[in-house]
C-alpha cells in the first residue's frame, strides 16, 4: 500500500491517480497520522468500456441504403402519428 500526504493529494494528484489506476490503495496521512484510504472504483460486471458501433448497427439494420431527407421526415411523421393515435 502506498502512502501520501494531504499536500501530495492536493499538489500531486496525477501521481496518486496513476497508483490508483494500477490497483494500488493509497493511505492519506496528515501530520503522520492516517486520515483516509483511497481505492480505485471497480467497474460494474459486464461493462467493457467500449463505445457502441452505431455505424455497424445501422448497416446491419438498413444495409447500404441511404435515405433522403424527405424519406427521413416522412418516417418521423409516420412514427409520431402512430404515437398520437
Amino acid at each position: 500500500m502506498k502512502t501520501a500526504t494531504v499536500r501530495d493529494l492536493r499538489n500531486n494528484f496525477a501521481r496518486l491517480e496513476a497508483w490508483l489506476s494500477n490497483g494500488e490503495a493509497v493511505c492519506i496521512e496528515k501530520r503522520g497520522e492516517p486520515v483516509a484510504m483511497l481505492t480505485a472504483m471497480r467497474r460494474k460486471a459486464g461493462k467493457t468500456g467500449k463505445k457502441p458501433d452505431f455505424a455497424a448497427r445501422r448497416k446491419a439494420i438498413w444495409g447500404g441504403r441511404v435515405f433522403t431527407d424527405a424519406e427521413v421526415i416522412a418516417m418521423r411523421e409516420a412514427e409520431l402519428a402512430g404515437e398520437e393515435g
